[in-house]
């Protein structure tokens, strides 16, 4: 939860840098829907009941209840600049801020 309102928090200094914050769960739409707006949040939680996008991406096992807490930055071309595999929650949008200098 840090972690999302760090973005949330900060959503001004991403949107400053073109950048566009998602996050991504196992929930369904309602469940992440309710979350997103219960802590209004300005960007978007998107669904991954089904774990196809955790699983591409190494953010799961098939055999996970949770996907793990692993970030990317992917530029405008849709390439991977940087991945986060270890992050602490407090600090991350700040280190994806600089990241983005």
């Amino acid at each position: 939860m840090i972690e999302a309102t760090g973005f949330r928090d900060r959503i001004q200094e991403f949107n400053d840098r073109n950048a566009v914050i998602l996050g991504i769960s196992f929930d369904s739409t309602d469940d992440n829907k309710a979350f997103k707006e219960k802590n209004g949040f300005p960007y978007d939680l998107l669904c991954d009941t089904d774990k196809a996008v955790s699983l591409v991406y190494g953010a799961a096992e098939v055999s996970s209840s949770r996907p793990s807490r692993i970030s990317y930055l992917i530029d405008g071309n849709g390439q991977i600049k940087k991945v986060y595999e270890s992050v602490t929650p407090a600090d991350h949008p700040g280190e994806v801020l600089k990241d983005l200098s």
